[in-house]
């Protein structure tokens, strides 16, 4: 990697999009690449809308500021498509990632990107069955992977597993390793 990636998360407040975005850059740091990640939200409670940035370079990187045309957006919770401008910025051959039940195509014609690349996976139904909790930020780390090849897969399950180790029980962190994997090999693209 040369280039500066950028990446903003949408998701809402308990759905792990901070978590997501320091996972990232722990596997960033971990591969030796330069990397920034911060939360964008305020007061806001649970359930409210927020977004994460995400910055990764093979250089040093000077810039400070939310990012405004990210390459990658990544959508945790489907129902903030139509009302949280989610492709705002988005460079024509980015890429836009969301957890949901649509198609590709149907999620083309609900946001109105329709240059780049779409994927889709129903992180929900696989967290759910795979983790017993609608907390997707896992699975769509899978598909992140998946849909950018910046990080493989194995790689964001070492970190995964290195993150999740001294938080919660390893059979937890396995169910969440088991959620990624399934995601990664899930997901669609359109």
């Amino acid at each position: 990697m040369t280039d500066l990636v950028e990446v903003r998360w949408h998701g809402r407040g308990g759905q792990g999009v901070v978590t997501a975005g320091k996972l990232l850059a722990e596997t960033a740091m971990g591969s030796g690449l330069y990397f920034q990640a911060f939360p964008d939200y305020g007061p806001e409670r649970m359930g409210a809308p927020i977004r994460s940035f995400i910055r990764l370079s093979s250089q040093p990187i000077t810039i400070h500021s939310q990012i405004e045309a990210p390459g990658i957006v990544v959508v945790l919770d489907p129902t903030l498509l139509g009302v949280v401008p989610v492709t705002e910025g988005l460079q024509e051959n980015g890429i836009l990632l969301v957890n949901t039940v649509m198609t590709p195509a149907e999620v083309r014609k609900a946001t109105g990107f329709y240059t780049g690349q779409v994927f889709t996976v129903d992180a929900s139904h696989i967290a759910i069955e795979e983790i017993g909790r609608d907390i997707t930020n896992t699975p769509m780390l899978g598909a992140f992977a998946r849909a950018t090849s910046l990080f493989g897969i194995e790689e964001m399950v070492q970190k995964l597993r290195a993150w999740f180790g001294s938080k919660i029980s390893a059979e937890a962190a396995e169910l969440n390793v088991r959620a990624m994997l399934r995601a990664a090999e899930e997901a669609q693209q359109g």
